[in-house]
């Protein structure tokens, strides 16, 4: 079990909490797929943590390489360079769509409003900038998620490719 993993058994919630956290999910990717970053941001807490890194995230990300490890102020710094139309690698943006499968939620306080749910993932990228070639990112999906005046925000995501061993090609937008 990794360092900020959870428990790997799932537990149960009202189908009301579990139908909203699935609709968070989806609409994340949706907007992410889609470059709608200002959007995407406002989905995220102040202390957000977004972590993609190298291996199973069975460590400390201050202690090794990552392919992605931002905190709130790099991660608003990775969506305003995107957000430019000047950051080449994504000039023009990759056309992109994920497939979210196996949602589990791991841990649940509704009384906190603070949830931690698991999915695994398909990313499909079409790399427009080059050679336009289809690129395939699987992986899994943590979310911590909590109640933020009333509706659900990320503070943590997690995204732990299958192919993270293995060198990997631009990652210039958000997985």
């Amino acid at each position: 079990m990794s360092v900020d993993q959870p428990s790997p058994s799932a537990v149960i919630v009202a189908d009301v909490t579990r139908r909203e956290i699935e609709a968070f999910l989806y609409l994340e990717a949706r907007l992410a797929d889609e470059s709608r970053y200002a959007e995407w941001e406002a989905l995220v807490t102040d202390d957000m943590h977004y972590w993609v890194p190298k291996g199973a995230a069975d460590y400390d990300p201050a202690t090794r390489l990552s392919y992605i490890n931002d905190n709130r102020a790099r991660l608003a710094t990775r969506i305003r360079q995107l957000r430019t139309g000047l950051r080449h690698a994504q000039t023009p943006p990759s056309p992109m769509r994920r497939i979210i499968s196996n949602i589990e939620i791991l841990e649940a306080d509704d009384a906190a409003g603070r949830f931690v749910v698991a999915s695994n993932f398909v990313l499909y990228e079409v790399a427009a900038q080059a050679t336009n070639e289809l690129r395939i990112w699987p992986g899994r999906v943590t979310h911590h998620l909590r109640r933020v005046e009333g509706r659900l925000r990320m503070s943590k995501k997690i995204v732990e490719l299958v192919t993270s061993e293995l060198p990997q090609p631009n990652m210039a937008f958000l997985l």
